[in-house]
Formats: structure tokens, sequence, C-alpha cells
């Protein structure tokens, strides 16, 4: 997958096709990119679950906060990442060891690695990287017109 462009049906198929978000480095502070983009997924209908070592037990939104992505007792679609580059590809590893693996990895602004992204994508895993699904969701509706 060339990172550097995302072809429209690949993001809308995406966005379509999940239902349970993790936020890896969800926020309790509304002024965190994280907790706005949780509050949006919650708003489109998403079941969102938030992921924090250090908020393990709390919620947010209304959500309770998980303290690692092995801690979530259900099935999850996508991995939504807020962890710095150098991070990526230890959140890849904690993917990659869940069963059943998730069919996406998305890195919000700011966050690429190409050599985990194509690990990731060497077991079929679906990878997006510095975008952010708040910013890419209009393309929906515009693929419905």
């Amino acid at each position: 997958m060339n990172h550097d462009c995302y072809p429209g049906a690949y993001i809308c198929d995406i966005l379509r096709s999940v239902r349970t978000i993790a936020v890896v480095g969800a926020s309790p502070n509304q002024s965190r990119p994280s907790h706005g983009v949780m509050n949006f997924l919650l708003g489109k209908g998403y079941h969102v679950i938030p992921v924090n070592p250090g908020h393990a037990g709390k919620t947010i939104l209304g959500q309770t906060v998980v303290g690692h992505l092995a801690d979530i007792d259900e099935p999850i679609d996508m991995v939504d990442v807020f962890r710095a580059s150098p991070q990526f590809s230890a959140v890849v590893d904690e993917v990659l060891a869940l069963d059943p693996r998730p069919a996406v990895i998305w890195g919000e602004y700011g966050v690429r690695d190409d050599t985990a992204a194509e690990r990731a994508e060497a077991v079929g895993v679906h990878v997006v990287m510095d975008r952010s699904p708040v910013t890419e969701y209009p393309m929906l509706a515009r693929s419905r017109a």
C-alpha cells in the first residue's frame, strides 16, 4: 500500500465495515485530539473502547478504559493509534498478537512507521497512517452521492 495517498474507496470501505474501535492513547482531557476523535466516533455510532494504562478502570466519555489491547474481552475491528511514531511498531506488535486480530490499524496525524505497516499488511491487516477518521469520514457522504 502506498501510504502517501489512499484511494477513497479504501478509506470508505474501512469506515463502513468497522464497528468496534479501540483508541490507544485515549485521554480524558477534552483538549486532547484523542478525546475529540473518540467523541466523534461515538457520535457516529461506533463502539469505542479507550485504551490507556494510566487511566485503566476509569471512564472516558462514558466508556470504561482498559490498560492494554489484550485486556479487551471482545473482538476489535480497528485500532486507532494516538502514540508517537516510534511507538507505533510496539502497538502493531500488540495488534498482531490478538486473536481474533483486528482488520485495521489506523495511525492518527503524525503517526507513521512504514516498516511496522508492512509487517501488519503482510498478515492481511489494513493500515492507514497520518490521517484521522474525523477528516476522512465526510468521504462516506460523498461516495453515496
